[in-house]
């Protein structure tokens, strides 16, 4: 058996089942492994190990008496510190709020996750706010990218790709509005899924947020969405519940006909490097070659609708931050405090009201594009991991998301997206690719995924 640290949620399941591992066994091991990893990366802002030991000992109960709450009883997780757990503070990444109260309430994918019988590891660290896609964090300092320390894990869910490739847990949770599971997932070399808007209830819900699984394997995915996809009242956003098994049929896609669109630069942001469009470009060939009608298109987002979505975030933002007393908003992170306030706080409500005209003409633009197409197909991210100490590529506030092209319209189209690692640069950092489907097939989306798994090359070995 391979070492419990590189153990797929399935293998540990089934292990259990086999009494051949405990849970409390693979809970200490875990966080052994945590110990270890954590002075070097810094993907936890909170180690809960008293709580795993007791939920690792109940799980272990029902396994001996045979009645496992679900496939994934037992199985270690962690989740992004934004998503609440009753008893424990979340101050969303920034040192304004490192005095918050515990919160009260599980938000609903903690809930679900509890339900199911995880053992939660703990929280998972974040930049401010959630914004910007970077490891670096008023309150957390830095997280790093296992593969290479001195590299950025991308962010905003920064923890909890960072933990996923050091082996903590075969499940981690975090959210995503603008790119925040993929951007993360690409540069760590992961799989993540950003279900449809929705599908996946949230609380409190907004407008593009979801949370995601991010996982090494797109079957651990699969399982979790199988539990984080039921209902909850909370999220007035949500979509109607569907009963279904993610992981059944995950094998069973036929590539033979399946039209993708291939996108292989947004023509606004940041250029994409020729390693990165060397990837995407195999990712193409290789579903042509299983059958697939790969064909070029063309770009659907323009510059002004990329900066409507800046504009439009940046005033959300300011909006929080002006919200705060001057002694805590002295306390957030520089960065993040100038590029929300740098033109936001001389906007009009007419400048607003334009820039969400432009976020609608970008979801509508993307739902436009796939209309002809099964999925679409890109890179994820333009760039490689870029410095860990950075904020955002080129540490400029006041152009701080030129990255994101590739990520964001699928946030406001409220349609799925998922990335795939699918090869390295020569440097040996992980390259992903990007699969968009239409709205609601967030199953499509789990089961292309999988076929790419399976065609891409040989995968490197985890950093140990």
């Amino acid at each position: 058996m391979a070492a419990i640290h590189d153990l797929s949620a399935r293998e540990l399941a089934a292990a259990y089942a086999r009494r051949e591992l405990s849970p409390l066994e693979v809970a200490r091991a875990q966080l052994e492994r945590i110990a270890a990893w954590e002075p070097r990366i810094n993907a936890l802002y909170l180690v809960s190990a008293d709580q795993a030991f007791a939920e690792a000992h109940a799980s272990e109960a029902r396994w001996r008496a045979r009645e496992p709450r679900s496939a994934l009883d037992g199985v270690p997780i962690t989740l992004k510190e934004n998503i609440y757990t009753r008893g424990d503070p979340a101050p969303i990444g920034t040192r304004a709020n490192e005095d918050d109260p515990p919160q009260a309430a599980d938000a609903p994918p903690a809930a679900r996750v509890r339900e199911a019988g995880c053992v939660l590891l703990g929280k998972t660290t974040m930049p401010d706010y959630g914004m910007l896609s970077s490891g670096l964090s008023s309150l957390h300092g830095i997280t790093r990218n296992p593969w290479r320390l001195d590299r950025n894990t991308s962010g905003s869910s920064s923890g909890a790709a960072a933990a996923a490739v050091a082996g903590y847990a075969p499940l981690h949770l975090g959210t995503d509005i603008g790119g925040s599971v993929r951007l993360p997932a690409t540069h760590c070399g992961i799989f993540a899924l950003k279900p449809s808007l929705g599908r996946v209830p949230v609380y409190p819900p907004y407008m593009g947020r979801v949370t995601g699984p991010m996982t090494r394997t797109v079957d651990d995915a699969a399982a979790l969405m199988n539990c984080i996809a039921k209902p909850d009242a909370r999220d007035f956003m949500s979509l109607p519940y569907e009963e279904r098994d993610y992981s059944a049929a995950l094998d069973e896609l036929e590539p033979r006909g399946l039209r993708i669109g291939f996108l292989p630069g947004m023509g606004v942001g940041l250029s994409v490097q020729s390693e990165v469009r060397v990837a995407a470009q195999a990712a193409a060939t290789a579903l042509a070659g299983a059958g697939c009608v790969v064909e070029p298109v063309q770009s659907f987002l323009t510059a002004e609708m990329l900066d409507g979505m800046c504009r439009f975030f940046e005033a959300r933002s300011q909006n929080d931050l002006m919200q705060l007393s001057e002694e805590k908003r002295a306390k957030v992170l520089p960065f993040i405090a100038e590029w929300c306030t740098w033109r936001a706080a001389r906007f009009s409500g007419r400048d607003v009201m334009q820039a969400y005209t432009q976020v609608m003409g970008m979801r509508e633009a993307a739902l436009r594009a796939i209309e002809p197409y099964d999925f679409l197909l890109s890179p994820v991210s333009p760039i490689l991991p870029y410095e860990a100490e950075l904020a955002a590529p080129g540490n400029d506030p006041q152009d701080a998301l030129p990255h994101i092209a590739f990520t964001v319209p699928y946030n406001m189209s409220e349609q799925p997206a998922a990335s795939v690692n699918w090869s390295y640069s020569e440097d040996g950092l992980p390259i992903g690719v990007q699969l968009i489907g239409r709205r609601y097939d967030d199953n499509g989306v789990l089961r292309l995924a999988r076929l790419v798994e399976k065609l891409r090359p040989t995968q490197r070995p985890w950093p140990q």
